[in-house]
């Protein structure tokens, strides 16, 4: 379990606070979206998570043990991150070397890391880059790249940075099946995002990020229920959702596929 406890967070002593008294707790296999405005606070959370940046107060536990005064380095045993610019991340003249690079200093040689780099490219579908220089590639491929990196040191969670902006429709949905395969493994998914389509059928759980504290934790559905004003939190509702919400019932469409079914559902009722 990876926990943020009573974390708040400031640049500097004469900078306003970005967080306050933030409490989080992120399980194992879950698939979590962190979201809300821009500036509120989302990547500066995960930054804390990774080690990136030390919080003022407060403390970030692995199962237990305190690790907020590690540095990223350390971190990077049990979580892996990509960031919203992942050329900016590579340094080694191939792919193959860079997915090597992690692994190896974690004291991995010979048998042992051959096939910890072997089995990361077979699970990111890199295999056939493995010559390529990293920095000259696709960017859904330089993610795909630093998500290697990351499984060939056995990390069991894996935060992204807004990992779709800017892509189009084919690149997105392999990054979110590969996504969905991991989280299958049991590898806690943790994704920084505006995607509302991916926040509504993809994952299990959402956060919020408001007025510099957690404003909601929980599943899509219940985000995009009457119970709550997303919009008020500077969140768009997917198409799906709203459709779903005109239907009698108003049931709730992850996506077009299941609006599609539910309508079939009640037209099939209506007709009998």
């Amino acid at each position: 379990m990876l926990e943020m406890k009573d974390i708040c967070f400031r640049y500097t002593k004469n900078t306003p606070i970005i967080l306050d008294h933030v409490n989080l707790t992120f399980d194992k296999g879950e698939f979590v979206a962190i979201t809300g405005r821009n500036g509120s606070g989302k990547t500066t959370i995960t930054r804390i998570l990774t080690g990136l940046e030390k919080p003022e107060s407060g403390k970030v536990l692995f199962n237990g043990k305190d690790v907020t005064k590690e540095d990223a380095a350390r971190r990077s045993r049990f979580i892996g991150y990509v960031f919203q610019q992942p050329d900016r991340q590579m340094f080694m003249p191939t792919v193959r070397e860079e997915i090597a690079f992690g692994p190896f200093h974690q004291g991995k040689r010979g048998e042992e890391l051959e096939e910890a780099i072997t089995k990361a490219m077979e699970d990111t579908d890199t295999t056939a880059m493995a010559d390529e220089y990293p920095r000259t590639l696709s960017r859904g491929d330089q993610q795909r790249v630093a998500i290697a990196s990351a499984l060939a040191m056995n990390t069991e969670y894996l935060v992204l940075d807004e990992p779709t902006s800017g892509q189009d429709g084919r690149e997105k949905k392999r990054l979110v099946s590969l996504m969905e395969s991991l989280q299958k493994k049991g590898i806690t998914i943790i994704l920084v995002t505006h995607d509302m389509d991916i926040v509504a059928r993809d994952c299990t759980r959402v956060i919020v990020i408001a007025n510099k504290k957690v404003a909601f934790d929980d599943t899509p559905d219940i985000l995009f229920s009457d119970a709550n004003r997303p919009e008020d939190w500077g969140l768009a509702y997917p198409p799906a959702v709203l459709l779903g919400r005109r239907l009698p019932g108003s049931p709730y469409c992850r996506d077009m596929e299941s609006f599609c079914k539910e309508f079939l559902k009640l037209k099939g009722g209506a007709s009998r």
